[in-house]
């Protein structure tokens, strides 16, 4: 005969079977925190890997999309140098002059070397102007310098004056332009004596002693200065800005649309050759 269980019993039993379940229920609910903590540690590992992948590859993409200047004697350099002859070749210099100095034009251009504004000025709409109007000897173009992207002061100083010791020889506009096709990184600190005298090296016919010489002549630190000067004169606070007019009469600011179309510089020149 089965023994009968008092209530004292089955309720020592169904706490039994309650407990059991609560910790069952607790050693489920752990395996699976565990297995959850696993999912995550390995989700945490895998999204860790991916994101140093995309940072690897965004250097590595930043590194080849910055600029910086080509190392001498790269085909970078040739290749800046071959278009530097291309565009200004065989055209009449004198210091900070490019063309005919009896041109019947004259076009003022405002830069700072390590603006990269200027830089898409001077190898975009640049050449055809220079190819159109100053070969023809119908231009004239002044190079002044107007500090806007330079970091340093003594710096912009510096490289400015190097180019107007070039002029001294009648070089300042191959300086000038393989310094834009050469550019470096903007505030990357690039602009060194040695890359100002890599510059120099690369001037066809310069004499590099002279021009080492005369970059201690005080009067281009003063052409520095009457540059700055005259910019503020016009209201001129970046760069490039333009002036142009009547060679030997009053020039008047240029207002363009596209610095590397030179539809609106053409047309402006050829209003002042018809007046």
């Amino acid at each position: 005969m089965t023994p009968v269980e008092s209530d004292e019993d089955l309720t020592r039993k169904q706490r039994r079977e309650q407990a059991r379940s609560q910790r069952k229920a607790l050693e489920d609910a752990e395996a699976a925190n565990a297995m959850r903590r696993t999912r995550m540690t390995q989700l945490g590992i895998v999204v860790s890997v991916v994101v140093v992948a995309i940072v690897v590859i965004a250097l590595a993409a930043g590194g080849k999309s910055s600029s910086s200047p080509p190392k001498q004697g790269s085909s970078a350099e040739a290749t800046a140098i071959a278009a530097v002859n291309s565009t200004i070749g065989g055209v009449p210099q004198s210091g900070n002059v490019l063309g005919s100095p009896a041109a019947p034009v004259t076009f003022v251009y405002f830069g700072d070397l390590e603006c990269p504004i200027c830089k898409d000025f001077t190898l975009g709409a640049l050449p055809q102007i220079i190819q159109k109007w100053v070969r023809s000897g119908k231009v004239r173009i002044e190079y002044r310098a107007l500090e806007t992207a330079s970091r340093e002061p003594e710096v912009f100083k510096a490289q400015q004056i190097a180019a107007l010791a070039a002029g001294k020889q009648g070089k300042m506009w191959y300086f000038v332009e393989l310094f834009y096709h050469e550019q470096g990184e903007e505030n990357s600190g690039y602009v060194t004596e040695s890359y100002m005298q890599g510059l120099a090296r690369q001037i066809p016919g310069l004499d590099f002693a002279k021009w080492m010489s005369d970059r201690n002549n005080p009067e281009y630190s003063n052409q520095v200065a009457a540059d700055g000067q005259a910019a503020n004169n016009q209201g001129f606070n970046g760069t490039p800005s333009f002036m142009i007019g009547t060679t030997g009469g009053a020039l008047k600011k240029f207002e363009y649309s596209s610095l590397t179309d030179p539809t609106g510089f053409n047309q402006a020149i050829e209003s002042l050759l018809k007046g």
